[in-house]
């Protein structure tokens, strides 16, 4: 665990240089706007360690697979989103010498995140080697008004000296993929254009032939006067340059203002691509930085009109949860149901920027609750539009009639992971997709997506369930083979009760829309099942023998399901037992020694239990959470908050305070030593589930909306807003008592504590 940044609640800061935590904060002060996003890097050259990352949303490339051996059924590529241009670069040059922080002496540095305004500050003095001292100052946003457009507002001055400065600004497409398989390089130039205060390089993706442009402008002004300057223009293949040397006086302040922009034909048309950058960027010069940036600003404030959390009384705390709404608004924004949320977000190359089951299991209910419900709708559509996709990855495994297996990674529907125990069996992510059809219709009372998206998707994955059991005769049940649960530290396993419990419940909730189809769209629902070739009554009798005769472990005696068969031949020593030298145990420990023992990655049975909480009395939650949390280190990033909500429900609060704080500064505080390649970005989905869910105790069972919150010892009071059926809502809690406001004109009823209120519109309760 790395504490070297300074609490505050609305702005991350770095006082002070620190080089051996640098590609952390890299990752940290990332910036995006849903459609690209890049790193936290240094406009000027840097020579230490560094991860170079920008990133252009939906555009990728299918590096082919790297493994000793091939398995029938192997993905030949693994889909990277690739690191583009970079668009940022301003180097300086002072008699010579370059402006490099990995060699100079800083007297002082200071790099802040402002969340609440979206922006990337940066200041420091520093001393070449030749003794001339500089004050260095920067402002970088990525506008969420114009998407394709990112600025910067670069400052120099002098300290001790007059003299030349030569200032280069520059565009590199000279770029790699530092997960490259086979240390190759992934764009092709197209063309270039380099002339005066203004270059446009565009190059395309080998293979997948999508193009980018990204283009520069800039002006240059003297302490707050613009200046003009004689320009040099150099372009090589895929890079150009525009230097300028203009001459300072002590204490006088040179302005660099930079313009980027990042274009791809996902959104215009490859004939028309540079030219619809030049007008893009041009517009946005003669807008001007300063308005650019109050756009940009006040935009920020309207997403955080409907997502903030605020806590009083706990600074850390609500940084944290801050720091994971911000990350979330500017990963995802939901206007192009192509696209969708990847683990490192635009903050690293680690996954491949692919998407995985973490959006639906807990990115989801951020949108829900946060944002319009077509932001929500796109995420399903998402996986809808991949369904024949999905179909034939189960086909290149043997399934047949239509069953579906959606892919472990994607980008684009086709499964591209490559590690044979995930690949193949960690098939909990079908669960996943079927729940998150079922979480946004409770959610938002639109049924209306069943009918055709949600069944076809419901009916292709409860197939794939319905031949994916077998029969054992010794047990009298249909029983899961070599299958790999959520938690990855066990891999090819026999009956997982979460992959088991999914399979069961995604059959029970098909056949409930089954019977919604055709009570309420009995034409569409016949077409449907001409075109799919549902024969309704057998394939719905095979589904219900199955349902009763699923096979789950349990242990009768502790009176437990069991992470799945034989999980009770471990010796079950707890965390606490582990040197805390050799944690995490994943950076230490060989892969036999984790498989042979009982810690568990991530909330396994527990996240079966979260999921249909309803279910089970408090007691019964309590047994396995007492049995598991003990076991469970915790190594994945989507581990802590289902802890956080399940301690909150049994009433651990504080444990339910110790697992959200952990989720909220996963990466800020760097507590499982990774955050070096990229943010955690879906478990940040996570950690807003901690609080609304843990702290908050917000459910919604048969469509109600309930209340169950906690207030954390120390905390003074916190509110936090949602949507909920065309309602918005402000829910206050203090030591005094909780109040519920309607901000909206819809009414509503809701529970708080198992006592139903009527709210108004415009109104509120206090309870």
């Amino acid at each position: 665990m790395k504490q070297y940044l300074l609490h505050d609640e609305w702005k991350i800061i770095e006082e002070g240089f620190h080089r051996e935590n640098n590609r952390v904060s890299e990752s940290i002060f990332s910036l995006g706007n849903g459609r690209m996003g890049g790193r936290g890097n240094f406009e000027e050259k840097y020579s230490g360690s560094s991860l170079q990352g920008n990133y252009v949303a939906g555009v990728y490339y299918p590096d082919k697979t790297r493994v000793g051996w091939w398995k029938n059924g192997y993905p030949e590529y693994f889909a990277k989103v690739l690191n583009a241009a970079n668009w940022i670069g301003i180097n300086i040059h002072i008699e010579g010498e370059s402006l490099d922080l990995a060699k100079m002496n800083i007297e002082s540095f200071r790099r802040e995140l402002n969340m609440k305004e979206g922006t990337l500050a940066r200041s420091f003095v520093a001393t070449f080697k030749n003794g001339k001292k500089v004050k260095v100052s920067s402002l970088r946003f990525l506008s969420i008004v114009k998407p394709e457009i990112g600025t910067i507002k670069y400052c120099l001055e002098p300290l001790n000296f007059s003299g030349s400065i030569t200032v280069t600004p520059y565009i590199d497409f000279d770029i790699m993929n530092e997960d490259a398989n086979y240390d190759e390089k992934f764009w092709v130039a197209e063309s270039a254009e380099n002339s005066g205060n203004e270059a446009y390089l565009s190059a395309h993706t080998r293979k997948t032939k999508f193009l980018v442009c990204s283009g520069m402008k800039y002006n240059v002004m003297v302490d707050g006067k613009e200046r003009a300057v004689q320009i040099e223009n150099e372009s090589k293949e895929k890079y150009a340059e525009s230097t300028f040397t203009i001459e300072l006086k002590q204490y006088q302040q040179l302005t660099l203002h930079k313009y980027g922009v990042n274009t791809s034909s996902e959104y215009y048309p490859k004939k028309q691509l540079v030219s619809k950058s030049k007008e893009l960027l041009n517009e946005a010069f003669d807008i001007g930085f300063e308005r650019l940036l109050t756009e940009h600003i006040e935009a920020w404030a309207r997403k955080w009109e409907t997502s903030d959390i605020h806590i009083e009384g706990d600074v850390a705390a609500q940084q944290g949860i801050r720091f994971n709404i911000f990350q979330l608004n500017q990963t995802y924004t939901g206007d192009d149901e192509r696209l969708n949320i990847g683990p490192k977000g635009f903050t690293g190359e680690k996954y491949g920027g692919t998407t995985y089951w973490d959006t639906e299991a807990y990115c989801l209910p951020f949108y829900l609750a946060t944002a319009s419900q077509d932001v929500a709708r796109n995420l399903l559509k998402y996986r809808y539009k991949h369904l024949g996709k999905a179909i034939e990855n189960a086909e290149k495994l043997g399934f047949i009639d239509g069953a579906a297996l959606y892919p472990m990674v994607t980008i684009n529907g086709e499964e591209c992971h490559n590690e044979w125990e995930i690949t193949f069996e960690e098939i909990h992510r079908n669960g996943a997709i079927a729940y998150a059809i079922y979480n946004y219709i409770r959610y938002t009372g639109d049924k209306g997506y069943l009918a055709p998206y949600g069944f076809e998707v419901l009916l292709a994955i409860s197939r794939f369930w319905s031949q994916r059991v077998n029969w054992s005769q010794a047990l009298g049940k249909y029983v899961m083979l070599g299958v790999t649960g959520p938690n990855e530290y066990e891999n090819n396993v026999d009956n997982n009760f979460h992959t088991n419990n999914m399979a069961l419940w995604t059959m029970q909730y098909t056949l409930e829309v089954i019977a919604f189809m055709k009570h309420e769209h009995p034409e569409m629902y016949a077409e449907l099942c001409r075109k799919h070739q549902f024969g309704e009554e057998k394939e719905t009798a095979r589904w219900n023998e199955i349902i009763d005769k699923m096979y789950l472990p349990y242990d009768e005696q502790g009176q437990i399901y069991l992470q799945q068969d034989g999980f009770l031949n471990k010796e079950l020593k707890p965390v606490s037992d582990i040197n805390p030298e050799e944690r995490p145990i994943n950076q230490h420990w060989s892969w036999d020694r984790i498989l042979r023992s009982p810690y568990i990655k991530q909330a396994d049975v527990l996240q079966s239990l979260f999921w249909f909480e309803e279910k089970y009395d408090k007691d019964f939650i309590a047994r396995h959470f007492d049995f598991y949390e003990p076991l469970t280190v915790h190594e994945s990033s989507l581990s802590s908050c289902v802890h956080s909500v399940l301690a909150a429900s049994i009433g651990r609060p504080e444990k339910a305070y110790e697992f959200y704080l952990r989720t909220a500064r996963l990466d800020l505080d760097n507590i499982n030593n990774d955050t070096d390649d990229g943010l955690h970005i879906t478990s940040m989905g996570g950690t807003w589930l901690a609080f609304v869910y843990g702290l908050g105790g917000m459910r919604v069972i048969n469509d109600q909306l309930i209340f169950k919150p906690i207030l954390p010892e120390g905390w003074k009071s916190y509110s936090f807003k949602i949507n909920f059926h065309n309602a918005h809502l402000k829910i206050s809690v203090t030591h005094k008592g909780i109040e519920v406001s309607n901000l909206s004109e819809p009414k509503l009823e809701l529970m708080v504590y198992d006592q139903l209120y009527l709210l108004d519109s415009k109104s509120k309760i206090t309870v």
